[in-house]
Order: C-alpha cells, then structure tokens, then sequence
C-alpha cells in the first residue's frame, strides 16, 4: 500500500511507466492525458483535482512523445486520494486502456523530470530501392563528423545547432532484408530535446542520397545525466 498524508486527507503521487506501441502510437499527447485519466477512474483509483473553478486532475507526462512514434519507457505522474496496492496497480489500469497501451510499473517518484537528460532509442530506416553496403559505412561517417550542423525549431524560430555532443554510442547496422537499416543511440533528452527527426535533418545536402523513404522508431529507456537509468 501506498499512503501519504497531508492535514486530514491523504495525497499520494505515484509514477506510472508504460508502453505506447501498436496503434496506440497514433494517439496525441492530449488525448493520452484524456485517455489514462479515464482508464485510471475506470480502474476505481480516485485522482487528486486542483483547486478552483475549473478543477483538473494532477497528471503530468515526461517528454511527450512524437505521433507515431512508440515507447517501451514512458512515464506519467498521477495524483491519487485514496491508498492502493502498489503491485496489482499496473494491472488494474491496463484491464481500462486501449489497446496498445499497457502499465509496466508504478512507484512513488524520487527524481523530477528535470533530472532526465538521455533517451535510447531504435529505429528502421526503410529505403524502397534497396540499400548497398557502403550505406551503413557513409552513414557513420557523416555521424563521427566534429561539427553537424541541423535547422532546428526554437522558442525565437528556425536556429543552426550543431547536434554531434548531443549524440552517444549511434550505430548503425545494415538488415537481412536487404532495403532496411537498423540504428540505435542515445539522444539528448533535453536543453536541447534530440529526436530521430534531428538525426534525419542531417541526412540532407551533401548526405541526400542517405536519407530513407520512412523511418521507424522506438524509445526504449531514460538515463539521468551520469547514464544511470531513471525512476
């Protein structure tokens, strides 16, 4: 059981990791938010509301994810009034989701998401026409480069960053299948947020025959700043 006490009314935070794969990938950040606020009524689990005239439920999600992309790491905190068992809470809240979506683990959070700073990811780079072998040799070049410089959205607009220290351990390996390429890496999560889009950014201009027809990819963890992983 989970309790914690504040005056005469109990108030838990608890932290949800959960995967978003399948066709749960299509759903937005908000409609998630809509989504895992009524799978966890649904599941008899009392949500703490803010105070006011439009009061909301306490949910706050880490890093919301790109449409279309899926996770195995995701994390939500949630605010709960009531005590619950701790073990059987990833369970009862996936029986109420979508398909797709699916609760792994639930704690009482001792880090903010501010602490998180890397994220692995995986991906599939498809080319319809087929890829040579000396693809996976120039995609490593252009990634071992000093300097690779990207446009890149900011607060201010369209800025130039240079991306090669917010990348570690990228590499890439060329499928059986004959027209994929499997990559993997760890990206900068965030100050500044580096996606798979970034890394594709780079395969432009004088990398342009490199860039791949689709691309598929997955988060698979989240670190702190010394690599360790994070809860």
């Amino acid at each position: 059981m989970v309790r914690a006490e504040l005056g005469d009314s109990i108030l838990s935070k608890l932290r949800l990791r959960y995967k978003k794969i399948g066709r749960a990938r299509y759903i937005s950040h908000l409609d998630l938010s809509s989504t895992m606020q009524r799978a966890i009524t649904r599941a008899g689990i009392e949500l703490t509301y803010s105070q006011g005239f439009n009061p909301h439920p306490y949910m706050s999600v880490a890093l919301p994810l790109p449409v279309g992309a899926q996770s195995i790491c995701e994390l939500i905190d949630v605010g709960i009034s009531q005590d619950v068992q701790m073990d059987k809470l990833p369970e009862q809240i996936t029986a109420c989701l979508p398909e797709g979506l699916e609760i792994t683990d639930a704690y009482v959070p001792e880090r903010k998401f501010s602490e998180i700073a890397w994220l692995e990811v995986k991906g599939i780079m498809y080319y319809d026409e087929g890829v040579s072998d000396a693809v996976t040799d120039r995609l490593t070049e252009r990634f071992s480069a000093e300097r690779i410089e990207i446009s890149k959205k900011t607060k201010s607009g369209e800025s130039i960053i240079d991306i090669s220290e917010h990348i570690r351990d990228l590499r890439f390996s060329q499928s059986e299948l004959g027209d994929v390429i499997e990559f993997s890496a760890r990206l900068s999560a965030q100050n500044p947020t580096i996606g798979p889009k970034n890394l594709m950014d780079a395969l432009k201009g004088e990398y342009a025959e490199l860039f791949p027809d689709f691309v598929n990819f997955t988060r698979v963890e989240v670190f702190d700043k010394d690599m360790n992983f994070f809860k």
